[in-house]
């Protein structure tokens, strides 16, 4: 394995555990994907159809600003792109980050945390966005994987 990146969206700390402790696990670089304008626990309210994440996830075109840039994707063969799912895909914050950059030969690695549907279509649509990358299945890290879980995970994700 190359250079590695862990590039991950968290809207209530779940992933960012887990994103944190996975870079720790393989030895990867870290990189948050913020937004510029911070989610409140009313923008994440999925219960009220006009609540941000609501407006945002039933708009195809939404891409939600983000805080920062990576500092230089070209050094990075892999990256792990961790999200919450929300309405069973990736959150449009993670479209926005795939299509800021030149994913060309780059494999990209999706996890997500989520409080009951698997990761969905967002490895499908992930690929779509960033057609140059080869996009691998993924998968759920839910609950407090240990970092030796994490490391194996990452291996046997890598080989799909």
């Amino acid at each position: 394995m190359g250079k590695t990146l862990v590039a991950y969206f968290s809207a209530s700390g779940t992933t960012a555990k887990v994103a944190k402790d996975l870079a720790a696990a393989t030895g990867a670089d870290l990189f948050e994907i913020a937004p510029e304008q911070p989610y409140t626990s009313a923008d994440l309210n999925w219960n009220n159809s006009a609540s941000r994440s609501s407006v945002e996830m039933n708009d195809e075109t939404c891409r939600p600003a983000i805080a920062d840039t990576v500092a230089d994707m070209a050094a990075y063969d892999v990256v792990f792109v961790g999200f919450p799912v929300w309405w069973y895909v990736e959150p449009r914050i993670i479209d926005t980050f795939l299509e800021g950059y030149d994913f060309s030969g780059k494999t990209v690695v999706p996890f997500a945390t989520s409080g009951g549907s698997g990761l969905g279509r967002a490895p499908q649509r992930m690929q779509a966005i960033a057609a140059s990358a080869k996009v691998l299945p993924g998968g759920l890290l839910n609950g407090r994987p240990s970092q030796a879980e994490l490391s194996t995970w990452a291996k046997k994700a890598l080989e799909a």
